[in-house]
């Protein structure tokens, strides 16, 4: 894991956060090609689950929603994280995160009785400094409280979202009056959320903020079950899609006392990481807790009336959940590959080409002006279509090299061969074969290899 931080780090795909003062726990910054890597991901999964689709729509709701919202949906009460303290050295943990760490156990959702019971027992220590005098189990919220006003005497307490799902459950009225849907269709997001982790992440895993992009799906009570195991082998196929290890995911069922205080049943795609099986995108049945507690609440009515039959009901949900960041870190974790070629380790970011951050590398063979000027005028070309680079920096080894670490599926080299044939020497990122293309045909011959 230190390897693909360190790769992370050095080709900018993030950097710690405020560095220059230290830094700050678990706050990262994208740097250029995780930029481009994640809008690539946000965007194959809004043409799936949206353009592609005829039955779910667009909201992006405001971050900063009324309190009321988060006290009706039980987050103020129910949000919640079990802390241990480590009476020498202060460093601070989340207790089910200890256990699963040490013991191998998921225990995510016990009463803190339990988890400090099951920590005084196995002996557990502090993973920063190795003590046992560890406190007890104490829960904490993790929504980010802010205040609203500018006189000090003005202000009031509000909530930085936690989750999308409310901001999507605020706006269902509105989208039933404006946008002619019906039930079953679903209501999609995607945008940054705040938590207040206090568990160390690797990388941009876990992170006080992060990007999500999920959707609730309005259906009627019956329907629950069918269409909970649709969108569980639709999410499966798409992450097989990205190009990700089959043999290296798996679903995963919640146990009762692990689901949310708004879950009937949650299943998880989880990740084999360096650092263990982890969750990469969940799946819940949130029955019709929300709606009905926000109607409830606010005093209006939040019932869907068939248009055909003049039934009022209030829909039941199912929530396909995947985490932008965290996605970001598997497909890289999932891509990184280490070859050794001739006796030295050419390390390389196996992405899918539609994903890649780059599309092609265009440079000269050596640094010679003609070639040069014909390798820029190729580039000038495709970056009228594709996202690509030019790069004359260095020699050819050294250019393959750093294009190899950001995932570049292709890099095209203008030689001497060029100007009597007009023709390129395209390289494969993953098989390193080379073939000449003429640069007439150069684009199409992108545009076939970057089809999904």
């Amino acid at each position: 894991m230190d390897k693909i931080i360190a790769l992370a780090k050095r080709r900018g795909f993030f950097y710690p956060s405020s560095e220059i003062y230290g830094g700050l726990a678990n706050t990262w910054d994208f740097g250029h090609y995780g930029v481009l890597l994640k809008n690539n991901l946000r965007d194959w999964w809004i043409k799936k689950v949206v353009e592609d689709r005829n039955d779910i729509v667009l909201v992006d709701s405001s971050v900063i929603l009324n309190p009321k919202v988060w006290q009706a949906s039980g987050h103020v009460t129910g949000f919640n994280d079990a802390l241990v303290e480590c009476k020498q050295c202060h460093n601070r943990t989340r207790a089910d995160h200890l256990i699963e760490d040490k013991i191998k156990k998921k225990v995510e959702g016990l009463p803190v009785e339990e988890l400090s019971k099951i920590i005084k027992d196995n002996k557990l220590n502090c993973p920063k400094c190795g003590s046992t005098d560890l406190t007890d189990a104490r829960r904490f919220n993790l929504l980010f409280e802010t205040h609203i006003g500018i006189l000090e005497e003005n202000k009031s307490s509000a909530y930085l979202r936690g989750e999308l799902a409310q901001g999507i459950f605020m706006n269902f009225k509105q989208v039933i009056d404006s946008m002619r849907v019906k039930v079953p269709f679903g209501i999609a997001s995607q945008g940054v959320c705040f938590r207040n982790e206090i568990t160390l992440g690797q990388g941009v895993f876990r992170t006080l903020q992060f990007d999500l992009m999920e959707f609730e799906y309005f259906i009627r009570k019956d329907d629950w079950e069918k269409t909970f195991d649709f969108w569980k082998e639709t999410m499966w196929k798409m992450a097989l899609e990205l190009g990700l290890t089959e043999n290296k995911m798996r679903w995963r069922e919640h146990e009762e006392f692990e689901r949310s205080h708004y879950s009937k049943r949650t299943m998880d795609i989880e990740y084999n990481y360096p650092f263990g099986w982890k969750e990469m995108w969940g799946l819940a049945y949130r029955t019709d807790f929300d709606l009905k507690n926000h109607m409830k609440s606010s005093t209006v009515d939040l019932n869907y009336q068939d248009a055909k039959t003049g039934e009022k009901f209030i829909p039941h949900v199912v929530e396909p959940t995947f985490g932008l960041s965290r996605l970001l870190l598997t497909l890289i974790v999932n891509a990184y590959h280490e070859e050794e070629i001739k006796g030295k380790i050419r390390t390389v970011l196996k992405i899918k080409p539609f994903l890649a951050p780059i599309k092609a590398a265009i440079f000269p063979l050596q640094k010679d002006e003609k070639l040069k000027t014909i390798a820029y005028k190729v580039y000038e070309k495709l970056k009228k279509k594709y996202l690509v680079e030019f790069d004359d920096s260095g020699n050819i080894g050294q250019m393959y090299r750093r294009q190899d670490e950001i995932g570049t599926p292709y890099c095209v080299t203008i030689d001497y061969q060029t100007g009597e044939e007009d023709t390129v020497t395209v390289r494969d990122r993953d098989s390193m074969k080379q073939e000449r293309v003429s640069i007439g045909k150069l684009e199409e011959y992108i545009k076939e290899k970057l089809k999904v």
